[in-house]
């Protein structure tokens, strides 16, 4: 069981981090408790009104005295009335603003955040943070605090009454609601326990809703609906589960309180009628007294909601912190150089790099030179580094040694925005927003013209096929590209890439989705963009590197080779194995009859031929 200081240690985080939203709306919260304040000592004027009233029928009762005091009621309700709505309007706009705020803060820490950060957190978990979490903190607890506030003061007020008229009836009365205190300050600990498995299962739901929507032609195509919809009735089981064991602990103890009410009712009857008996207390009086008990023990029994609602925000808010509290692992330096303009010169000094929980690196003493206006390869199997290594240029991952270089200063001193602003990339996981194809393109170049966007286009091959569609550049692309083909959205991609002329374009195996002859027409069109500036292609395609100044290849993390086609072929070795399976690769296409292949051996290796061409066997 949690100790009596347990509620003082829940909120003290909690309100210290609300109070640092709220502090831009000092004005509002000072007027919304002014209203507070007012509401309540008008609510504890009208038992007064009723008890004189009452009193009054005894002697010099008339209809003109009915008429005063029920007027009085009246009009304390409307005045009390306007002045909880002002409590309201003002308290709970002021928790709104507190929502946009911490929203736009949650939203703006993310893109600050390192890409390792998203592969170790899922989009499902983060959504769920950014909506559920959120409004649970600010929206709830603020309204819970303000009801709590509400309810302070009303015990102040009131508890002074009702001891001026029968300090023995207000011990009575009280007790019971002292055993509501107690219960539920003593359950609070398991309240917060449990809702911090309801928040977290609503986590893992966003998670399976949103990966079964994203994967609908990969389910679809294997037929693994009736699966999909077993795992997620499984997490929705244990949801349900989850809130059902907070709801029972919730209900037990709403249960607890209405008795220990009924208990204080039932004291205050018993006592209050042997008062009026002894003539100590008036009727008037004892209904004064019944009502100002019934406003003290509506606070009592909400006491549970508000502090269910405040141990939500606890949680909540300790999972928004979670998030708040990780520094950005790649941040611009104390110290940066004044860069007016990157050139695209490019050095890598012994880099190596290890994802975290990976066995080995995937990067091990990388150096090599890329001087402006340079085409730069990059090729070798699958994991060998290849986006690892782009992955550096625009500081997406920083290196765990060694040194880049851009333009002769080291990396880590450039400003993040100099150099991102400069350099285009065109990641492997071609991305497009649910938005025009336009509006994909001028991405980032929110002022771009349309005469520069078709430029773009055209320039990345893209432009004739956009003139076939029936709205142009105006065409919707569906969520995630879904509208278009393949190949279509690389070309998009790389369009948004170079509409802005960077001195630096990074393309990750962005034409893997085309056909030959439209990938020389693209690179061709690229070459001519990009020229003066520093242009590096990673792919498996000899095709797309053979025309590249320099080509660098890469195995486990490492340059094996280096050097121009030509060059890199006459060494015989693993650039000139990958060239000759390739060719092979294209000569089945057109002959692919098993008839075709003859064995022989060549320097110990056994070689296959292919109408005559030779192919040693590659892993």
């Amino acid at each position: 069981m949690p100790d009596g200081n347990s509620a003082e240690v829940v909120l003290s985080a909690m309100v210290r981090k609300l109070l640092s939203y709220a502090e831009h709306h000092k004005l509002a919260l000072l007027s919304g408790m002014t209203c507070l304040l007012a509401a309540n000592s008008l609510k504890a004027v009208g038992p007064l009104a009723v008890q004189r009233s009452v009193d009054s029928l005894n002697d010099r009762f008339t209809s003109a005295t009915l008429l005063f005091y029920s007027g009085v009621i009246v009009a304390i309700a409307l005045v009390q009335a306007g002045f909880t709505f002002m409590q309201e309007r003002l308290i709970l706009g002021v928790a709104r603003s507190m929502e946009r705020d911490l929203k736009h803060d949650f939203y703006s820490h993310l893109q600050k955040l390192s890409l390792e950060f998203f592969q170790q957190y899922r989009t499902g978990d983060l959504m769920a943070r950014y909506t559920n979490d959120v409004s649970a903190a600010v929206v709830s607890t603020p309204s819970a605090v303000m009801c709590a506030a509400n309810h302070l003061i009303m015990l102040a007020i009131i508890l002074p009454l009702m001891a001026r008229l029968s300090g023995k009836l207000a011990v009575l009365a009280f007790a019971p609601l002292l055993l509501v205190i107690l219960t539920t300050l003593l359950l609070q600990k398991w309240i917060q326990s449990r809702f911090k498995d309801v928040q977290e299962s609503f986590g893992q739901i966003s998670i399976q809703a949103q990966e079964a929507l994203w994967s609908m032609r990969t389910v679809r195509a294997y037929t693994q609906e009736q699966a999909q919809m077993e795992g997620f009735r499984e997490v929705s089981r244990q949801s349900v589960n989850y809130n059902l064991r907070h709801t029972r602990l919730s209900g037990a103890l709403y249960s607890l309180l209405q008795f220990f009410i009924g208990l204080g009712y039932v004291a205050v009857l018993w006592q209050g009628g042997d008062l009026m008996a002894a003539g100590t207390l008036s009727l008037g009086q004892f209904l004064q007294f019944i009502l100002y008990f019934g406003y003290l023990a509506w606070p009592m029994y909400a006491l549970v909601w508000e502090l269910n609602a405040i141990q939500k925000g606890k949680v909540s808010m300790d999972r928004i912190e979670a998030i708040l509290s990780l520094e950005p692992a790649i941040q611009d330096s104390a110290s940066p150089v004044t860069v007016r303009e990157i050139r695209g010169a490019i050095e890598f000094r012994d880099v190596s790099f290890q994802y975290p929980g990976a066995d080995s690196p995937a990067l091990s003493e990388i150096s090599f030179c890329i001087a402006p206006g340079q085409i730069v390869g990059l090729t070798g199997t699958v994991g060998s580094g290849k986006s690892t290594l782009l992955n550096m240029i625009p500081r997406f991952l920083e290196p765990g040694s060694g040194e880049i270089l851009v333009d002769g200063y080291p990396i880590r001193k450039v400003p993040l925005k100099t150099l991102r602003s400069s350099t285009g990339y065109v990641p492997q996981e071609t991305f497009l927003f649910s938005d025009t194809i336009a509006a994909n393109v001028a991405f980032g170049n929110e002022k771009a013209t349309e005469e520069e966007i078709a430029q773009a286009a055209m320039d990345s091959g893209v432009g004739s096929d956009v003139s076939g569609f029936p709205h142009g550049y105006r065409t919707m692309v569906g969520e995630r590209g879904a509208t278009l083909s393949g190949g279509q959205k690389q070309r998009i991609s790389i369009a948004r890439a170079i509409l802005p002329r960077p001195s630096i374009l990074l393309l990750d195996d962005a034409l893997s989705s085309v056909d030959l002859h439209t990938e020389k027409d693209v690179l061709g069109r690229l070459r001519k963009v990009m020229q003066g500036k520093t242009l590096l292609i990673a792919s498996h395609r000899i095709s797309t590197l053979k025309d590249a100044d320099v080509i660098l290849v890469l195995r486990e993390g490492r340059i094996i080779e280096q050097g121009s086609h030509d060059e890199l072929l006459s060494r015989e070795g693993t650039y000139a194995q990958m060239h000759l399976a390739q060719l092979l690769e294209e000569d089945l296409v057109i002959s692919p009859h098993p008839a075709q292949w003859t064995e022989c051996a060549k320097d110990g290796h056994s070689v296959k031929t292919v109408s005559g061409l030779p192919f040693q066997n590659y892993d």
